[in-house]
């Protein structure tokens, strides 16, 4: 038995596999299409910057004009008004669609379905008739001699109707995005919190709001930008001292209307770029302690 033992041989040492040959895959249509997209976009910037049409020179001329700078500047101030008025708006509004009241249910609705459902420019040109349809404004008790009385033009001006129609009708969006965020929240941690006896608002405050705007910012910042151009309607109102409308006046003025609808787009580009970064940054703080797309926290 030890002598058979003795005889066998040794264990063979184990082999190693070889090693595999990887050969990335060739994509040769992907860089085709590649290639043809930048020989395109370099084709069209050399056509553009040759073209008479454009008028680069006027360009130049009229982008940092005093008339144009200051029409960015009320462009962002109508942004800015409206979008306040809309996110106030929008809150109040979500909270009722979310209220288990019918009554405030059905006005937030109805107030929804009738914003969202007619064009922002039939709603400006309501805007700019409302003196022609309401002559005056009277403050009082109905069906009873009102207290004090004062022309409708003298209470709103016309850069003011602007932002009312702009704001009333971005609350209608906004609100359907904050219900979406409200309701995106555990409602296990609402009833957790209500057992150790927060309030109502304590709760939205410090529970459901800080955790329902990594929701709620992402469409909200798209939503600002849209704003921004939708200014561009105002002159329904008619307002006429917004960016857009001034340029193009200017345009008509030199019989040159194409660099100055450049123009407007540069100072247009600008403005957003500068709301895209803003809004990057306000998602990287409320996305902290998550999980983002591509695996950074």
């Amino acid at each position: 038995m030890m002598e058979a033992m003795t005889t066998m041989s040794p264990p063979s040492p184990t082999r190693r596999p070889k090693a595999i040959n990887a050969v990335p895959l060739r994509h040769p249509w992907r860089v085709t299409a590649a290639i043809a997209l930048i020989l395109f976009f370099v084709l069209f910037v050399l056509d553009s910057a040759t073209r008479p049409a454009f008028g680069w020179q006027d360009f130049a001329k009229y982008v940092f004009d005093q008339r144009i700078s200051a029409a960015a500047f009320i462009t962002l101030q109508l942004t800015i008004y409206s979008m306040a008025l809309a996110i106030v708006l929008a809150l109040i509004l979500s909270v009722m669609r979310l209220s288990p009241n019918p009554v405030l249910n059905s006005v937030a609705w109805f107030y929804i379905w009738v914003f969202r459902g007619t064009p922002l420019y039939v709603q400006l040109v309501f805007w700019g008739l409302l003196a022609v349809i309401y002559p005056k404004i009277h403050i009082g008790i109905p069906f009873m001699e009102p207290w004090v009385s004062f022309p409708t033009t003298q209470a709103f001006s016309l850069f003011w109707l602007a932002v009312i129609g702009l704001g009333l009708n971005e609350a209608s969006y906004l609100s359907e995005i904050m219900r979406a965020g409200i309701q995106s929240v555990d409602h296990g941690q609402t009833e957790a919190a209500t057992a150790l006896g927060m309030s109502w608002a304590k709760q939205m405050r410090l529970i459901v709001l800080p955790q329902a705007m990594r929701v709620i910012i992402p469409p909200t910042g798209n939503e600002l930008i849209g704003m921004m151009k939708s200014t561009s309607l105002v002159v329904a109102v008619p307002y006429s001292w917004d960016l857009y409308t001034r340029s193009r006046d200017i345009g008509i003025e030199v019989f040159n209307p194409v660099p100055l609808l450049m123009v407007a787009c540069a100072w247009y580009l600008l403005m957003t770029s500068i709301l895209m970064i803003g809004q990057h940054f306000l998602e990287k703080r409320f996305a902290r302690g998550t999980t983002l797309i591509g695996g950074t926290k």
